[in-house]
C-alpha cells in the first residue's frame, strides 16, 4: 500500500488563520474556571467567593494578552493550544485554592500560583513576540547543552527536600532548575540529532532479530543512561531522570525511524532502575510503596499518601463528590503538588478526570501535529520532542498517583503548585505556538488569508 503525501495548498487557496475560533475557547475557558472558582466557595462556604469577579477579570485579561500577542506574531498558529493551557491553567488554580480552605494543609499557595501563571504568560508573550523563526534555536545548542546540564547539577550543592536534591532556596525564595534544563535539552537534542540523523540511522550487527547500531553511534544514548542514572543516585530524583532519558529515546526514533533505539532504551532504563531502585534508600522505598500501596494499613501505622490517593479515586466513582466536598485533603503535604489529581479524581469522578485527560491528549496531539507538518528537521524533532514533555510527564505522574508505576514526585502540568514548572510550561507552549504557525504558514506565492 502507498504512503500518501499531502500535498501544498494550490495557489490562490486562502488559508483560514482560526483566530476568531482561538478567541472563542479562549472566552469558554474562562468562563469554565470562574465557575469551578465559584461551585468551590458555594460548596465551602454556601457563599460566592469575595474575589470571583477578580479572578475572572485577571486571568481573562491574562488570555486576552496572550491571543493578541498570537493574532499580532502568530497568526496562523493551531488555535487550541492556547486555549487548552488556560483552562488546565485556571483550572489548576481552582483545585489549589479548594485545598488552601483545608486548615491543615497550611499555607495558601493559590495566590502565589497566580503569581508565577502571571510571570508564565509574560514570558508566553516574550516568546511569541521576540522569537520570529524558531530555526534559530538550533544555533545555541551546545549552548543550551551546557545550560541544561548546569541546572540540573546545582541543586546537588544545596539540602534535601522531600528526600530530593531538585530544589535550590535561597532568601525564602524557591526553584526548580530541571524544569527549565527538560527545554533546553529539547533544544540540544533536535539540534544534534537533525544535524547527525542519517549517521545515527546506520546500523551495525544483528543480534537475534534486533539490529543494532554500531558501538560509535551508541554513545550517545549509553552517555544519556548514565547521566540519568546518575541524576537519580545522588539527587534521588525519578522522575526527571526518566523524563530525560524517555525524551532523548523518544526524538531518537522519530529522527532515525529505528524501532531498535526503542528497544535499547528500554532495556537500558530497565536495568537502570532496577539497579539504582534496588540500592537506593529513597528510591527503594516508593518502589515498595508501589508495590504493597497498603501495607502501612497491614502495621497499623495507618494509610499512607499512596493509599490515600487510591481511596480518593475510589470515593470519586463515577460522576465525583463535587467540588469543594471531597477529603483528599487527607493525602498531606504533597495534596497540592504530586497528588492533587487524585483530588479532580475524588471530587469530579471518572468522568471529569476523563476531561481533563482529553485536554492533554489534544496539547500533544496539535504539538506532534505541527511537527509532523514542518519542512525542517529541526523543527520536526523540536515540537515532537515538546510535546513528547508533556506527555511523558502526564503517564508518569497520573501511573504514580494511580499507582500503576513507582511515585516520582513531579508535577502535573499546569494543575499542581509548582512556580517552576507553570512557567516552563508556558515556556513549552509557546514554542509550540511558533512551531505551529510556522507549519501552517503559507510558502512564498500562496495566498494568505485576511
Amino acid at each position: 500500500m502507498s504512503a500518501t503525501i499531502t500535498a501544498a495548498p494550490p495557489l490562490g487557496v486562502r488559508l483560514p488563520r482560526r483566530r476568531g475560533v482561538e478567541l472563542s475557547l479562549l472566552v469558554g475557558a474562562v468562563l469554565i474556571s470562574v465557575y469551578g472558582y465559584a461551585e468551590v466557595g458555594l460548596a465551602e462556604n454556601g457563599a460566592l467567593p469575595p474575589d470571583a469577579a477578580g479572578y475572572g477579570a485577571g486571568l481573562g485579561v491574562l488570555a486576552l494578552l496572550a491571543h493578541v500577542a498570537v493574532r499580532a506574531r502568530a497568526p496562523y498558529a493551531d488555535p487550541l493550544l492556547l486555549p487548552i493551557a488556560v483552562l488546565l491553567n485556571g483550572f489548576g488554580l481552582v483545585l489549589i485554592y479548594r485545598l488552601d480552605l483545608e486548615p491543615a494543609l497550611g499555607a495558601e499557595a493559590a495566590p502565589t500560583q497566580l503569581i508565577w501563571s502571571t510571570l508564565g504568560v509574560g514570558l508566553f508573550i516574550a516568546v511569541v513576540l521576540v522569537l520570529r523563526d524558531h530555526r534559530l534555536l538550533s544555533r545555541y545548542a551546545y549552548v543550551s547543552c551546557a545550560a541544561a546540564l548546569f541546572a540540573m547539577v546545582i541543586p546537588i550543592f544545596f539540602p534535601a527536600v522531600n528526600g530530593a536534591k531538585i530544589w535550590i532556596r535561597l532568601a525564602g525564595f524557591s526553584i526548580q532548575p530541571g524544569e527549565f534544563a527538560k527545554v533546553l535539552l529539547a533544544v540540544f537534542f533536535a539540534a544534534y540529532l537533525a544535524a547527525n540523523r542519517h549517521a545515527l540511522a546506520y546500523t551495525g550487527r544483528q543480534i537475534w532479530k534486533l539490529q543494532l547500531p554500531t558501538g560509535r553511534v551508541l554513545g550517545p544514548i549509553v552517555a544519556v543512561w548514565l547521566l540519568s542514572a546518575g541524576l537519580l543516585i545522588v539527587e534521588r530524583d525519578l522522575g526527571t531522570s526518566l523524563l530525560f532519558f524517555g525524551l532523548f529515546v523518544v526524538m531518537l526514533y522519530v529522527a532515525t525511524g529505528r524501532t531498535g533505539w526503542i528497544a535499547v532504551g528500554l532495556l537500558l532504563a530497565a536495568v537502570g532502575a532496577f539497579a539504582v531502585g534496588s540500592v537506593e534508600p529513597h528510591v527503594h522505598s516508593r518502589v515498595q510503596d508501589w508495590l504493597h500501596p497498603f501495607a502501612s494499613i497491614d502495621a497499623g501505622q495507618g494509610p499512607n499518601q499512596l493509599a490515600q490517593s487510591l481511596f480518593a479515586f475510589g470515593t470519586g466513582g463515577l460522576l465525583g463528590t463535587g467540588l469543594g466536598q471531597g477529603h483528599s485533603y487527607l493525602i498531606g503535604f504533597a495534596a497540592k503538588s504530586d497528588f492533587i489529581l487524585s483530588t479532580a479524581g475524588e471530587e469530579l469522578g471518572m468522568i471529569g478526570l476523563t476531561a481533563i485527560f482529553v485536554l492533554y491528549a489534544l496539547l500533544v496531539a496539535r504539538g506532534y501535529r505541527a511537527g509532523l507538518a514542518l519542512r525542517d528537521p529541526f523543527g520536526r524533532l523540536l515540537a515532537i520532542g515538546l510535546a513528547s514533555i508533556l506527555a511523558l510527564q502526564v503517564f508518569v505522574i497520573a501511573g504514580g498517583v494511580m499507582d500503576l508505576i513507582p511515585l516520582t514526585g513531579m508535577a502535573m502540568p499546569f494543575l499542581a503548585q509548582g512556580g517552576s514548572s507553570v512557567v516552563t510550561n508556558w515556556i513549552i507552549v509557546a514554542l509550540l505556538i511558533r512551531l505551529s504557525d510556522s507549519a501552517r504558514r503559507p510558502l512564498p506565492g500562496e495566498s494568505e488569508a485576511s
